[in-house]
């Protein structure tokens, strides 16, 4: 085990990188014992199980993503955040695809309130949106729409889900565009409109 230089951090790190090469799902602790040249055994001492091995995949990637998020948008806000938060983020999902497959699984709520990546990953994310004018409960509702259409598109697109001749990247522009027009024009909880 020595020759092997096993940590947690050491291990998860590979997991991650295996994860990219051949798909999170994939990801077996037999197969990350043979990229380290040990049984899978020495792996226990350092890593409880596949679903511990999965979540630690998940914080490490969720970190590396908020952080290439929070540098895209530094000293930027409305439409132009946006746009930068946007692009950090299917930039990642599609050069990253093990990775970003890892920041999307149901993580135990009981690991949540400890987990510096996720703390930061709120901070900036609700940050970015109440330069919009947004409250709870809008906040919340406003992020659900940002993670499920990024998603969506990135999802769509790393499968070659888009058949159309228009180039993707200019299809991406224009959701970033109409997301922005629907945070500026967002229909507030509790406000009507009297037109």
């Amino acid at each position: 085990m020595a020759r092997a230089g096993l940590t947690p951090d050491r291990i998860t790190a590979a997991a991650a990188d295996l994860a990219d090469e051949i798909g999170f799902e994939n990801v077996t602790l037999s197969a990350l014992a043979r990229r380290f040249g040990v049984r899978d055994a020495s792996l226990y001492s350092h890593i409880r199980n596949l679903q511990d091995l999965r979540t630690r995949m998940a914080f490490l990637a969720g970190g590396e993503l908020i952080d290439r998020i929070a540098t895209a948008v530094a000293g930027r806000a409305g439409k132009d955040a946006l746009t930068a938060f946007a692009d950090a983020y299917r930039e990642f999902a599609l050069t990253r695809p093990g990775r970003y497959a890892a920041t999307q699984i149901r993580i135990d709520q009981s690991l949540i309130a400890d987990s510096p990546e996720l703390r930061r990953t709120a901070e900036i994310t609700y940050g970015m949106l109440r330069a919009y004018g947004l409250q709870e409960p809008d906040l919340t509702d406003a992020v659900r729409l940002l993670r499920s259409t990024f998603h969506g598109y990135c999802a769509l697109e790393a499968t070659g889900g888009f058949g159309a001749a228009r180039e993707v990247r200019r299809s991406w522009e224009k959701a970033v565009d109409a997301l922005h027009i629907a945070l500026e024009h967002w229909p507030r909880e509790g406000t009507q409109n009297h037109d």
